[in-house]
């Protein structure tokens, strides 16, 4: 497995760090969305550079200044101090504004916690220095929320045993104070692709676009996710691929977006951070599937999200690690934890332009699968349950047949004590371009 693991090259400078203390009472400027709602923002923001943070509230006092000059904020003695550090800027629409998010929904709701964040720190070598000095500091949790993140993490949790980390998206944990978090996301991406298939259909132009970021399990997983629910409502439709080797570059992300519309895409999906392929899709007169946050998807080109709801998570396991009851392992949530949504149908959303003229019966059948979803009577197994074939014509799974978690997370042959059998080194029947290179 550490031979196909993929090796970032630093992408930013650190920009900026804000910290803050908070008590128990809940701060309104510091709430994330439930499954009934979109998540709300989260007041000011932090810019690059060292701007103030300027949330309004308690659980943000300030900002440091970027590059060499970064410090390390400090803890506040008698608190529960929870860190996190961020690929992006806190403020990007995506990915890192819903954990953003997730940290002031944490400071509203747990008593006596005190929380800061790093934000637009690069992968690698230079995110280990991060976490190790935000342990060296003092704060009790540590939350590192990209891919590459993971093995510095590791590294860093070994000489820190009295420190709680906790990373997202990888599949590593020691068992003990470094532990692994993630949601089937994948659920929500199948049925966006069903929604986007559907969109295709009609429209008569069965081509639907997949903007991925690095050649990891991850992405991989969510663009089989959304082959498989394309081909619920369009099985004529194929799927084309672009790697674009970031998690947030706008210019990149408009670059490879505007490809794939150009090669005949009328929808397009995105694995990055922000929203710029409705921005594309808007000025092209296509569609677009928007990623991690509900606002990502306010223009009428977007024709849904699948956005994550991180808050109650992190109070759920903050608290565990405040009372010492938190078990370091992998744990990862599907559906029913109701820790994500589909922007337009959560309860109290309204269904974008793109969705109102659909055949009723593929909108019907996306609300029965959700609410199935939901129910925990469906999930992420379910998504790649069998008959499963490649786009080489490969049989991998007969009817009937399903994947273990080991094989949603890992190329071949996964991990010592976890390996996988179908490990997700594949593309679905309907995915028209070759596997990625492993390096």
């Amino acid at each position: 497995m550490a031979s196909t693991r993929l090796r970032l090259a630093t992408l930013f400078a650190v920009a900026a760090i804000a910290a803050g203390a908070c008590s128990s009472q809940p701060s309104p400027a510091g709430s994330t969305g439930t499954a009934g709602g979109s998540a709300g923002a989260a007041g000011g923001s932090a810019g690059a550079g060292g701007a103030s943070a300027g949330t309004g509230g308690d659980c943000t006092a300030g900002a440091a200044k970027a590059g060499a000059n970064l410090q390390i904020p400090d803890v506040v003695a008698g608190k529960f101090n929870v860190a996190m550090v961020l690929i992006g800027p806190h403020d990007d629409g995506g990915w890192s504004q819903a954990h953003y998010e997730g940290l002031q929904y944490l400071c509203s709701h747990l008593a006596d916690s005190h929380v800061a964040y790093v934000e637009l720190v690069p992968e690698g070598a230079d995110s280990e220095q991060v976490f190790r000095s935000l342990a060296r500091k003092g704060f009790n949790f540590i939350i590192g929320t990209s891919f590459g993140y993971m093995d510095p993490m590791e590294t860093v949790a070994k000489d820190f045993p009295d420190t709680t980390f906790l990373h997202l998206t990888g599949y590593k944990s020691n068992g003990k104070n470094f532990g692994n978090f993630f949601g089937a996301v994948e659920d929500f991406k199948y049925l966006a692709g069903q929604l986007a298939g559907s969109r295709a259909k009609k429209d008569g132009i069965p081509k639907i676009g997949y903007m991925a970021t690095f050649p990891i399990p991850e992405e991989l997983r969510l663009g089989n996710g959304i082959a498989r629910g394309v081909a619920v409502t369009c099985p004529e439709c194929k799927i084309d691929v672009r790697f674009i080797n970031t998690w947030h570059d706008p210019q990149k992300e408009r670059d490879g977006a505007a490809s794939l519309f150009d090669a005949g895409a009328d929808v397009v999906f995105t694995g990055a951070d922000t929203p710029a392929v409705a921005d594309v899709a808007a000025e092209k007169g296509k569609w677009a599937v928007t990623y991690d946050h509900p606002s990502s998807c306010s223009k009428d080109s977007c024709l849904t999200a699948p956005y994550w709801i991180w808050g109650p998570e992190y109070v759920r396991i903050a608290q565990q690690v405040k009372d010492k009851k938190y078990t370091a392992g992998y744990e990862y949530f599907d559906a029913d934890s109701k820790a994500m949504g589909l922007y337009g149908f959560m309860e109290g959303q309204t269904p974008q332009k793109g969705i109102t003229d659909l055949p009723a019966a593929d909108v019907q059948n996306v609300k029965d699968t959700l609410a199935k979803m939901l129910a925990g009577q469906f999930g992420r197994f379910d998504v790649f349950a069998g008959p499963l074939k490649d786009n080489t014509g490969k049989v991998l799974l007969e009817a009937g047949q399903k994947l273990k978690q080991s094989d949603l997370d890992q190329f071949p042959p996964g991990a010592p004590g976890s390996e996988c059998k179908t490990c997700m080194y594949w593309w679905n029947e309907n995915i028209t371009v070759p596997l990625p290179k492993l390096s």
